[in-house]
């Protein structure tokens, strides 16, 4: 798919997808509670959330598709397959959860991967396990398989790899029929992410004794459907509208006139454990209006500087974030983003590239990148990698160019907003989308 955007601004409002990293959550715990669970939700297409609901139901369970979200069928342990073929995708969540589950259900295990997921690391995830008595192996680079049962013990991981090696054990450990404990080594660099599925496990009556760093973790509990469930709202793309709403409005546009009143979004929660909540506090920092009514979050730009951003805990608001600071007085520094070079593709390198490709100065760095602000952007054509952050931040930053923006591979948003385009034509974008 090519998508061309011609230049203009954006305003009106916004109703936020469904969290992608809670919806995960909760599918899990969903599918190995103890009764049927439906989970609230405007419906999701991700395809991420697709990969965990096939990889659940390979298992066992039943996800059906309702008008307001999903109704869950939890998987018959007692009627395990002794063998499943699991299709990841490219969905990093799915694998890095779904792994030390099957593990612990004791089900031989074959997980199929695309894009850049089979390069994607799993250590020391696969070191833990392989000591706890699971056998891991890939026949392909495309198929990593797994046999044998998990045995409950003693778990450490330490704390500045992925957050999803953690939360993957804490889903796995109740299901051992004997105790277990999981410790994190310090420094914890996702401590939102762990939180963020510790909240989902309560709600199924998951309550690991927490001492520091170390989660006892009682066996043969199980998970307890609390009935209905909603799904919060989704905090990481919300950040595309959130820098939408704050992105300069070209002479060209306020000549043409147009409305100068930002963006509005609804179905956002202030207290999420989400951890991309923190884009708020970010684009304020830089002199962005916010303005909270009660379900409804408006932002409007105004002068805005430079700052320097620690990225450890969130990376993935690193894309978009850049294409804020591309068009803000002054240098903005992002630092200890190391991470995002073993995304669904090198984003730094990407987005460098892309806004580079655009008229931004965007200087690469081993574990980050220094942008100096320049008055506008030009526009030109660009690719999205293969990677649905890219593709948007392109669209996100099309809003400061003063030509046309033309995305290749732009389909890449499937992965985890498919009305992406669709609602960026609705907030006021002049779109030529071809499929080709």
């Amino acid at each position: 798919m090519k998508v061309t955007l011609l230049p203009g601004g954006v305003s009106g409002s916004v109703k936020a997808i469904p969290s992608k990293s809670h919806l995960h959550r909760l599918l899990i715990f969903a599918a190995l509670a103890n009764k049927q669970t439906h989970l609230l939700f405007e419906h999701s297409q991700a395809e991420d959330i697709k990969a965990t609901a096939d990889c659940l139901c390979a298992l066992g369970a039943k996800i059906e598709t309702t008008d307001d979200g999903f109704l869950v069928t939890p998987i018959d342990r007692q009627k395990l397959p002794s063998k499943a073929v699991l299709p990841c995708m490219e969905s990093g969540s799915t694998l890095r959860f779904m792994l030390p589950v099957v593990c612990a259900l004791g089900v031989s295990g074959e997980f199929k991967m695309t894009g850049r997921l089979p390069e994607r690391p799993l250590a020391p995830l696969d070191a833990e396990l392989s000591r706890h008595g699971i056998r891991l192996w890939r026949p392909q680079p495309d198929t990593l398989c797994c046999e044998g049962k998990l045995a409950a013990g003693d778990y450490t991981l330490p704390g500045n790899v992925s957050s999803q090696y953690i939360s993957g054990l804490l889903m796995a450990l109740p299901l051992l029929d004997q105790d277990s404990s999981l410790t994190i080594e310090e420094p914890i660099e996702s401590a939102d992410y762990i939180a963020m599925t510790l909240r989902a496990g309560e709600v199924f009556g998951f309550l690991p004794t927490i001492i520091q760093n170390r989660y006892d973790i009682r066996g043969g509990a199980g998970f307890k459907s609390p009935g209905n469930i909603k799904a919060e709202g989704d905090w990481s793309n919300a950040a595309f509208w959130l820098c939408a709403g704050v992105m300069p409005r070209l002479a060209t546009q306020a000549a043409a006139g147009g409305s100068d009143e930002g963006i509005k979004i609804t179905g956002l929660d202030l207290q999420s454990a989400q951890g991309d909540r923190e884009i708020c506090a970010i684009l304020e920092s830089m002199g962005a209006r916010l303005n909270w009514q009660n379900d409804l979050l408006r932002i409007s730009g105004g002068e805005l500087r430079a700052v320097e951003i620690d990225a450890r805990a969130i990376p993935d608001l690193v894309p978009v974030f850049c294409a804020v600071a591309a068009v803000t007085e002054g240098e903005t520094v992002i630092k200890n983003a190391q991470r995002l070079r073993i995304k669904e593709s090198d984003r730094l390198a990407a987005t460098a590239q892309t806004l580079n490709t655009l008229g931004a100065m965007v200087t690469e760095e081993p574990t980050g990148l220094r942008i100096q602000g320049v008055k506008r952007l030009y526009g030109g054509e660009v690719d999205s990698w293969g990677d649905h952050r890219i593709a948007m931040t392109a669209a996100i930053t099309s809003l400061a160019c003063e030509k046309e923006v033309t995305i290749t591979n732009a389909q890449a948003v499937r992965k985890s907003y498919p009305a992406f385009w669709d609602i960026l034509r609705a907030l006021g974008k002049n779109i030529i989308i071809e499929e080709i």
